[in-house]
């Protein structure tokens, strides 16, 4: 049985093997994570999580006003 790929751009399936890009690899809160996948013409349209971003953007605006600015 072969493996279902989805676009993470446009959440299709990825029908032919050969436009199926590998993009990387997605841990979770709990479980393996999974793999992250495109179709070729999509592959430089996928960007970061936006939610992850946002996340990682508050922490360190928080860590920077603490600190005075200082960035250590």
């Amino acid at each position: 049985m072969r493996a279902v790929h989805v676009c993470r751009h446009c959440d299709e399936v990825i029908t032919d093997p050969d436009d199926a890009v590998y993009l990387g690899h997605e841990e979770a809160n709990s479980g393996p994570g999974w793999d992250i996948w495109a179709h070729r013409a999509h592959a430089d349209l996928v960007g970061p999580d936006p939610d992850a971003t946002r996340i990682v953007a508050r922490v360190l605006l928080h860590r920077a006003l603490r600190s005075g600015g200082r960035l250590n």
